[in-house]
């Protein structure tokens, strides 16, 4: 069931049902219920696309993993992190996207996830010496966080480290 579907069921208009459901003041507590239960019976669930062409945010924070000899994927923290990262994304209602591409194809990766707006952030895994991403990352202008530092960076940016 789509939010038109929903609203032709309670006679109301997709903007008050939007709104009911969004928790808007001026619709109130009576309609506010109504909309919620009939949601809930006819299991309605805003569709994601939608609402982030609405809101502008995409509600997922993207993580771009290579494949090399140093994959970051055999750190015994790795697993901690990225469990624990998705737990914390789940609670505040984001998605986890995973881009697994091979060395020489990370740049065209964090590229993509900016040009598609599917991620609001991503997060940096195995930062190295010398490393571009960071400057990169800074160039296409997309918010991001480096798991673990990288002691010669030229460039400020910030990090968190387990």
């Amino acid at each position: 069931m789509n939010l038109k579907q929903l609203s032709e069921l309670l006679k109301l208009s997709p903007t008050t049902v939007s709104r009911a459901l969004n928790g808007y003041p001026e619709v109130s507590e009576a309609t506010r219920k109504r909309v919620r239960a009939a949601a809930d019976a006819h299991g309605y669930h805003p569709n994601i696309r939608a609402r982030a062409l609405a809101t502008g945010r995409a509600m997922a924070i993207g993580h771009v993993l290579p494949l090399d000899s140093r994959n970051e994927v055999v750190n015994p923290i790795f697993g901690d992190f990225i469990s624990g990262a998705g737990e914390t994304y789940a609670q505040a209602g984001y998605d986890m996207l995973i881009s697994i591409v091979s060395e020489a194809e990370q740049e065209e990766a964090y590229r993509a996830f900016r040009t598609k707006g599917n991620v609001d952030g991503i997060i940096v895994h195995g930062p190295r010496m010398h490393d571009s991403r960071i400057s990169l990352l800074n160039d296409i202008g997309i918010p991001y966080v480096v798991h673990g530092r990288a002691s010669d960076a030229r460039e400020p940016y910030s990090w968190v480290d387990v």
